[in-house]
């Protein structure tokens, strides 16, 4: 598939928000994974602000992108919090303006970190990062994809939240990070079960999730409950 196959394929995903059981965490994974594939990055995350304008880490492409995620909103510094705040894309940074965040990403094999917001029409609710294990710039072109997907993300989760009846973004929050518990819950026991890594369980959850067409967070719910036996997700 060429890239601009692909580009079309992720741009009607993010659009399409009013399924039936339309899963945040899922959408926001989808993202991450997309941005990846499409943009010269090694990881991805997204994080999405509160009522009271501070970020949670909501997805991330794999684990070292979370964790790096969430030393950034720990120190309060990084590519993410600032982009957060000035409501614009911070790209090409030299990250030893945050000297903390440095080490961190350095230490993860990252030298270079980029983000741009999910905004609409001067609303701000979130933004991604963007992780490199390689120290050239960040193309124009590629900046302006990466806040092309953010900008289709952002649209479909307002008018999702405005068809939910969620009429503030807490509410819609809220539901999203009670969900990540449960799938973080849902991860570890399979991984135990299984003897799989975290991450390995996550991909296996997800890709039943994606193949029999439900959302990640009913998946965690039925590993946990026991309804969904181990052999039966791993064999999808």
């Amino acid at each position: 598939m060429t890239r601009e196959h692909r580009l079309t394929q992720v741009f009607i995903e993010l659009a399409d928000t009013l399924v039936a059981e339309f899963d945040l965490v899922d959408f926001l994974g989808r993202l991450a994974e997309a941005t990846v594939e499409l943009i010269e990055a090694d990881a991805a995350g997204l994080m999405l602000a509160d009522d009271h304008g501070v970020l949670h880490v909501m997805a991330s492409s794999d684990d070292q992108a979370e964790l790096l995620e969430l030393f950034e909103l720990q120190q309060d510094e990084g590519p993410c919090p600032a982009c957060f705040r000035s409501g614009q894309p911070v790209v090409n940074v030299d990250l030893h303006s945050w000297p903390d965040f440095a080490a961190a990403a350095a230490a993860g094999g990252y030298v270079s970190a980029h983000a741009v917001p999910l905004r609409l029409r001067g609303q701000v609710i979130g933004a991604m990062n963007l992780f490199r294990s390689s120290s050239a710039p960040l193309s124009a072109d590629d900046t302006a994809l990466a806040q092309a997907l953010a900008d289709m993300a952002t649209i479909g989760l307002l008018h999702q939240r405005e068809v939910e009846g969620h009429r503030e973004l807490s509410s819609q929050l809220q539901h999203a990070l009670d969900s990540r518990i449960v799938i973080e819950q849902a991860k570890g026991m399979l991984a135990e079960r299984a003897g799989l890594s975290v991450s390995e369980a996550f991909s296996a959850m997800r890709s039943y999730a994606r193949g029999n067409g439900c959302g990640l967070t009913s998946v965690a719910h039925n590993v946990l409950d026991g309804s969904l036996q181990t052999d039966a997700l791993l064999t999808r």
